[in-house]
Formats: C-alpha cells, structure tokens, sequence
C-alpha cells in the first residue's frame, strides 16, 4: 500500500479520482468502508481542524480513530521513529501524523508496511492543499488554468504545497514574499518541471494579485517558529497584509482563502477574513470530505 507524505505522491489522474470520491462522499458521508479498520493519529504538534477532521472522517466510514499525543508516547523518552513504526505496523491499518520534521515522518513510512499519511510537517501540508484544490474546482468549475496568489512566508509548508498540487492540477502560482522569505528555488524548479511556467515569485503582492482568480494567505510565523514572531511581524507588516486595499486591485469575482487559523488583522484583516470573497469555511468543511477519500484510495478502496 502507498504513503501520502508529499502532493506529489498522487497524479494528476489520481487526484481527479480523489475529487470525484469526494463529491460522491460529500453527498452521503456514511458508509462503512472503514468498518474493522484501526486508524493512528500519531501528533506532536497541536491541531483542530486536522485531527477533527480525521476523527469524524474515519467515525463516519465505520472506522475506528485513535488519538495519541506523541509527547506522551515512548518517542518523547527517545524511542527510534523506526521502531515506534515497526511496533505500530503490527497494531493498526494506517498512521495520520503530524510531525516538526519531514525526514522523521520518511523514516516512520519506511518502517511501515501500512499506510501512512502527512498530516503536516515542516516541509509540506499535502491533505489542506488537496482540499483546497478541491474548494478551487467546487466554486470555480475546475482547477485547471486558475490563477492563485500565495501572500506571504513563500518558504512554508503550505505555499510549498500549493505550489506543487497546483503545477499537477495545471494551475499557475504567484507568490508575493518578503526577501528571505521566498519559496525555494528547489521547490519552484519542481513545480515548473510538472507544468511549465506554472510558478512565478515577486516581492509585489498587487503585482501578484492583479489578474488572481484565488488569494491565498497563511499565518506569517508556523508552529515551531514563535520565537521569530516579533522579527517577523516587522518584516510583512503591512506590506504583506491581505486588506481591503489589495481585494481592490484583484478582479471583482476574486476568492480569498485561509488555510486557519487566522492571525486577525495580521496576515489578513477581520474584513476580509468574514467578507463576499472569503471561503474560508468552505476549505475547513471540505478537509472532512477530501480526507475521506485519501484514506479510501490508499486503502485500495472506492466509492
């Protein structure tokens, strides 16, 4: 069975497979395609919107969740990722984990036979950025030949996905970022390669939001970083704030999405966080539904 640690781990005919299960779990949540299966939501960092979503995932296709916090698991008395994986391959079907490094949750998916899932980590975030391509084709029609607009940290686990899940669903990214804090050139490189010219970087973000169908934003200081708020807050304030000024300069029809929680009057003002354009709910919900289908297809399953 196969991981889902990176947006890239589906093709593009796989994700339009994702989608379309979604639309059909969307329509009727309940089933019992996960009836006997035990799911580990393994979590060292906090979360609500994930580990909700995932419960109540699994709950409404007769699965059975269970949460544990990895700082009072054996991994935080120094216990190897890789044989926490070979002890849990042998309890549950599937691990959902959120961890602080990537390269632990590689280790954690090498040791197992079963599935495992990126439920965050701090190289990518693939199960927020599916669901949001999905809120993508759900209001617009499709995903394909979208303009999206990242304002904000173009290094973090967020915009780096949403660089790559759109590059495969043959959407073009702008990001608009601060000096030092644009995407990596590694990861454009990549999602130029999947589709070409599907990333542009800038340090404009009206430049990037003049002909967006969608802006995006995210917090400006992830989990893991909180001592570098204050530096931070100095570097993209107000520059890199989405306000009402820079809704303006976007096409009237233009989205506006959060991937929450939302730093009020920081990143994106309360304006614009609750108005016309935002979606953000909308994103929130379809985590439930799009999860949903992840699991089914790395459990070979279909609805």
């Amino acid at each position: 069975m196969a991981d889902y640690l990176s947006v890239t781990d589906f093709s593009t005919e796989e994700m339009e497979e994702v989608w379309s299960m979604t639309d059909r779990l969307k329509a009727n949540p309940h089933n019992n395609l996960l009836y006997g299966k035990n799911v580990l939501l393994l979590f060292e960092k906090p979360s609500t919107r994930t580990r909700v979503s995932f419960e109540v995932g699994v709950n409404q296709m007769g699965g059975s969740p269970i949460y544990m916090d990895a700082s009072t698991s054996q991994l935080s008395r120094g216990e190897p990722v890789e044989d926490t994986g070979r002890t849990l391959d042998r309890y549950v079907d599937m691990v959902v984990a959120r961890v602080y490094r990537h390269e632990d949750l590689v280790k954690l998916a090498l040791s197992m036979k079963n599935p495992v899932i990126n439920a965050l980590s701090d190289l990518e975030h693939p199960c927020q950025i599916m669901a949001d391509l999905y809120t993508i084709r759900e209001k617009l029609g499709s995903v394909k030949a979208k303009r999206i607009s990242f304002i904000g940290d173009g290094s973090n686990n967020v915009c780096t996905s949403l660089m790559l899940g759109s590059a495969l669903a043959g959407a073009s990214v702008t990001v608009a970022s601060p000096s030092g804090y644009e995407p990596k050139k590694t990861i454009v490189n990549m999602a130029n390669e999947l589709s070409a010219g599907s990333v542009k970087v800038t340090d404009d973000p009206f430049k990037a939001v003049s002909d967006a169908d969608v802006i995006y934003t995210d917090v400006y200081t992830s989990m893991g970083q909180e001592k570098e708020k204050e530096e931070r807050l100095k570097v993209f304030l107000p520059k890199y704030q989405v306000n009402a000024k820079l809704i303006s300069s976007a096409p009237k029809d233009v989205l506006f999405m959060h991937c929450l929680p939302a730093h009020h009057e920081e990143e994106v003002t309360r304006e614009v966080l609750y108005g016309d354009h935002s979606i953000v709910f909308d994103q929130a919900e379809n985590r439930l539904h799009v999860q949903k289908a992840i699991m089914l297809k790395l459990f070979g399953k279909s609805i």
